[in-house]
């Protein structure tokens, strides 16, 4: 943290709340992060939000790191560390992400709340989709997309690849000390994106726009006969009376095959 908080003295700038800057400074956890990444020969890392490069500097001694930074200061700040096997890209990671072929990395990265499931999705569905994923998100966010009560972000990741919990993380491993703790996730890819993917997404959006209404009401805006919907239903196992929590990633993969395919 010292060396953290030097490095802000010295550029008289503060963490931007508005960017979720929160630094990684538990060198033990760092330590973890690295070891969950498990790191082999020949690996590339895309790390999103490099900050002041607590995890970068961890990184770039097992593989090469391409850091981006959407941060004009800090991303002015990383290019005098003297990495020996790192390069530092300005830019928005989600535009980054439509305009490069990320095929092939490994991502890791420490994720503002605000950007969690737009980025997740955007890595997800890009065409050349990353070899594996390490997030550092909010606890709650991380354990609903792996193992709690679904909602349109875990039904998608699922959708597309398998999350799991790697390790919790203590919100005093950061500073600024944020609100909540937090959580490393790994995802690893399993689906690629296809147009007909489109159509799931547009069911299951229309099923989770009303979440404490019953999932048969929510459908009907969809323009399917509701006795129809009532009749997959009934082939499916499902009571009238759920709701789109109610149905895991692949429930919805058969409740869309049924309707639209």
């Amino acid at each position: 943290m010292k060396q953290i908080k030097e490095l802000l003295q010295k550029h008289n700038i503060s963490p931007k709340k508005s960017l979720g800057q929160n630094f990684l400074i538990d060198q033990n956890v760092l330590n973890k992060v690295v070891k969950a990444v498990q790191i082999e020969q020949g690996d590339k890392i895309l790390e999103i939000g490099a900050g002041l490069g607590s995890i970068t500097c961890e990184l770039e001694k097992h593989a090469f790191v391409l850091a981006i930074e959407k941060d004009t200061v800090f991303s002015s700040i990383l290019r005098d560390f003297n990495f020996k096997n790192t390069q530092i890209i300005e830019a928005d990671i989600l535009d980054f992400i439509q305009e490069n072929n990320i095929g092939g990395y490994k991502v890791v990265g420490n994720i503002p709340y605000h950007l969690t499931s737009n980025l997740i999705r955007n890595l997800l569905e890009t065409e050349n989709q990353p070899k594996e994923m390490y997030l550092i998100i909010q606890k709650e966010v991380g354990e609903r997309i792996c193992k709690g009560k679904n909602n349109i972000l875990s039904i998608s990741v699922k959708y597309y690849a398998l999350p799991k919990v790697c390790f919790n993380i203590s919100k005093n491993s950061f500073w600024p000390l944020p609100k909540v703790d937090s959580v490393l996730i790994k995802i690893l890819p399993i689906k690629k994106f296809e147009e007909k993917d489109r159509v799931f997404f547009k069911v299951l959006k229309a099923g989770f726009s009303f979440p404490r209404k019953k999932l048969i009401n929510n459908l009907s805006v969809l323009g399917v006969d509701r006795q129809r919907i009532k009749e997959v239903f009934k082939e499916l196992g499902l009571s009238e009376n759920a709701r789109a929590e109610d149905l895991d990633v692949l429930k919805w993969v058969n409740l869309v095959d049924n309707f639209f395919n």
